[in-house]
């Protein structure tokens, strides 16, 4: 299983945050990234705490041939093309997509001629309620390939506070 987590709290050009995200699924299918099965979008707030608006996130479960650095590359390229701009960690966004699982890898490694490395499972997935809630929606039994744990015992597990409430 192929995990993307999806999340916006700024508008874009195309519009309000969920509007973006849905024209983020549909560029990534466009680009061969199909979708299997997607959670409700979440409303919820900032991490770390911060005066940021609320954010609105979700997982998707994909399928694509693209390799796991290649599939980065086209989530980067995606957020370009619908307006982010990355400054600086953790600001407000019109569109961030990680790359949470590919399959039951673990992968650390350099990307080619950025400057960047991959990592997958994403490092702070565990500890996040906005990744888990979705996550869990759609994958309960999705395990962890580093930690062996499934997606509804790493959530039971959470002490975090954030708040996530369903949009539908």
């Amino acid at each position: 299983m192929i995990l993307i987590g999806l999340g916006a709290n700024l508008p874009s050009k195309l519009g309000p945050p969920r509007v973006t995200l849905e024209a983020a699924l549909d560029r990534l299918d466009e680009a061969g990234v199909k979708t299997l099965m997607r959670s409700h979008w979440y409303r919820t707030s900032p991490v770390p705490p911060s005066g940021q608006p609320d954010f609105v996130n979700g997982v998707v479960a994909t399928e694509t041939t693209l390799a796991p650095a290649d599939l980065l590359t086209l989530l980067h390229q995606t957020e370009a093309a619908l307006g982010r701009t990355r400054r600086e960690r953790w600001e407000a966004r019109i569109l961030d997509l990680d790359l949470l699982a590919y399959h039951e890898r673990c992968i650390l490694e350099r990307l080619q001629g950025s400057g960047q490395s991959i990592q997958i499972p994403h490092p702070r997935l565990h500890e996040r309620r906005f990744v888990l809630v979705p996550l869990t929606e759609i994958a309960p039994d999705w395990v962890h390939p580093a930690l062996g744990k499934t997606a509804r015992e790493l959530l039971d597990g959470l002490e975090s506070a954030e708040q996530v409430e369903t949009l539908g």
